[in-house]
């Protein structure tokens, strides 16, 4: 019984939440399930100019400020955590070097704060990060390399008419 062709649709940019080696693997898994002939279709976030991407990271809103809090939050509600929110910034800092984009939340002064659930305490100093989240941003020819190095065939690309985000098909 034959079960026809498969295409397998990862999208929203959501590879940039891995970083290279977990990116890679991750296309290495997809391929490694997929017969020949089978095909993915991928989307990526691309690099833009970086005040795009502090605003598109740090919204005047706070909207991204208040995603990235929330880890306190959670702490705080499910370890027994005594983060005070207003005592940590939200920070976006673009990593030229790396391509990406990283999220911090920096101590607004030394403080010291208790984790219950988890049986520590951390001593944080004035200006001291937690490093919450990875977000890679890629150019267009970067997706033949990473479907390359997985197993499959660039087939075609489709850019948005500004540049910021890539559908790239492969076969398998």
């Amino acid at each position: 019984l034959s079960r026809g062709k498969m295409m397998v649709l990862f999208l929203g940019s959501n590879i940039g939440n891995f970083d290279p080696p977990q990116a890679a693997a991750l296309l290495s898994n997809i391929r490694a399930a997929l017969d020949p002939g089978d095909t993915l279709l991928l989307g990526l976030d691309l690099v833009k100019p970086e005040p795009v991407l502090q605003l598109a990271y740090d919204d005047p809103l706070g909207v991204t400020a208040a995603f990235n809090k929330n880890l306190l939050t959670r702490l705080n509600a499910e370890l027994g955590a005594d983060f005070e929110l207003d005592r940590f910034a939200h920070q976006a800092r673009w990593i030229e070097k790396e391509s990406r984009i990283e999220m911090h939340l920096v101590s607004r002064g030394a403080q010291t704060v208790r984790i219950r659930g988890a049986n520590c305490t951390i001593a944080f100093e004035d200006g001291e990060s937690i490093w919450t989240e990875n977000s890679y941003k890629y150019y267009p020819e970067d997706a033949d390399r990473l479907g390359a190095d997985a197993g499959f065939r660039a087939v075609d690309q489709w850019v948005d008419g500004v540049g910021r985000f890539a559908l790239t098909l492969f076969e398998a």
